[in-house]
């Protein structure tokens, strides 16, 4: 239950939320830096913990709904409260997350233990006060957005306008108010008249950054399609269409499954798509439609173990890829706990672990190598002893500081660089 399902920093990056299979949010935020501790330089501690999602039963179905939380969408802060969508594979939330530290004391019609009194014995009009009292952080959820998916949702965003958010599941992509609960709109239907005909599904989908008239979504085929939903009010016919050819020489029993994209994410300036599908990241330029301008490799000495990954249905892992604030690096994650980050200017990559051995309070991480066979030197490691039970799936990058939150199975990582 405690496995973590996702990761997400709101958008000042002083708070970081999990979720877990056990449905529950763990929200941790970020210490004030104190002038005596200098190098504790702002970590991160739980500040809140609620559960979201309750398993359900769908009796119409005779299915199990769990509880597990697919995604987090933090909605910019407007007060002193915070906001955040979550969602498991049917419903999504609209929690608010507030502080109290004061109580209010001496109601007229109560006494202190919130028992009624009896009106008989009111004989003075008592003005109740504001006490202070020890910090309490509330979390309540504020809206229910239920009932509108017959599929698993896979992705949520939040548009650009604030209004607005969409959820996504394998066949359809629905259009919510904020304000409205009982109702969505639904702008992707991709579900044939025949199911026997179905080809593709949906596999992720995000919002554009500025433009809220504009989305993206990725497909089991890996490819890419971006809509605009000023064309129509059903976008199912796409503005552009991303696609990289296959090289013939390539294609193996494999191919399908290993070429559909596992996560999409704009870049923070909107002018790219980076995608990950199996065994690559791929950057594209919104205006070139016909291949990626930049591949990296993320674990290309698994093409040899394919086979033996589809016995253990690890070929199906779903990774995720991140942006770091400038664009200028990735980071996506790999299986033996390993993450990986490509720097998109110098074009250095590098291999690192979270793991417990190696991750004592401000110790260096050491770039980790993995051998294709042959001689193995000492620090590298075989590709044979790789463990895929541990795997890197989710991970999120602070929005303006190199601070990273690696999710490996149950345990969270937050790394940050080193400053001298």
């Amino acid at each position: 239950a405690d496995i973590i399902s996702t990761v997400e920093f709101n958008h000042t990056g002083e708070l970081l939320a999990t979720g877990d299979k056990g449905g529950r949010v763990v929200i941790f935020q970020r210490e004030q830096e104190s002038k005596n501790q200098p190098h504790r330089r702002g970590e991160y501690n739980v500040y809140s913990t609620f559960q979201s999602h309750e398993p359900e039963f769908d009796y119409l179905k005779s299915l199990e709904i769990e509880e597990k939380i697919n995604k987090i969408r933090w909605l910019p802060q407007q007060n002193a409260a915070y906001f955040l969508l979550s969602t498991n594979d049917k419903t999504v939330k609209l929690w608010k997350v507030s502080e109290r530290d004061k109580r209010p004391e001496g109601y007229n019609l109560k006494d202190e233990d919130g028992r009624l009194r009896d009106p008989s014995m009111i004989t003075v009009l008592r003005v109740p006060v504001l006490r202070p009292m020890d910090l309490m952080v509330e979390a309540t959820p504020r809206r229910v957005f239920a009932n509108a998916h017959t599929y698993h949702i896979n992705s949520i965003s939040v548009n650009s306008d604030y209004e607005t958010y969409m959820s996504a599941d394998d066949l359809r992509i629905n259009l919510w108010n904020f304000e409205i609960t009982n109702q969505s709109f639904n702008i992707v239907d991709i579900k044939p008249a025949n199911m026997e005909e179905l080809t593709e599904v949906i596999t992720a989908a995000e919002f554009h950054p500025h433009h809220c008239n504009t989305f993206v979504y990725s497909s089991s085929k890996g490819t890419i399609r971006l809509c605009d939903m000023r064309t129509s009010a059903l976008c199912d016919r796409h503005a552009k269409f991303f696609e990289e050819p296959e090289d013939p020489s390539n294609r193996s029993f494999f191919s399908e499954i290993i070429s559909s994209i596992s996560d999409v994410k704009f870049s923070h300036s909107g002018r790219y798509i980076m995608t990950r599908d199996y065994l690559t990241v791929k950057v594209w330029d919104l205006n070139m439609e016909n291949r990626p301008i930049e591949t990296y490799q993320v674990h290309d000495y698994l093409r040899s173990k394919l086979c033996s990954l589809y016995e253990n249905d690890c070929i199906f892992d779903k990774f995720e890829c991140v942006w770091n604030g400038s664009d200028s690096v990735i980071m996506t994650g790999s299986y033996n706990n390993f993450f990986r980050m490509f720097d998109r200017n110098t074009k250095r990559d590098v291999t690192l672990e979270a793991s417990r051995e190696n991750s004592k309070p401000r110790a260096i991480l050491k770039p980790r190598k993995v051998c294709m066979g042959g001689k193995r030197r000492k620090d590298e490691i075989s590709v044979d002893s790789l463990d895929f039970s541990k795997k890197i799936l989710h991970t999120a990058w602070h929005p303006s500081e190199n601070i990273i939150a690696v999710a490996a199975t149950n345990n969270l990582y937050i790394f940050q660089d080193k400053v001298n």
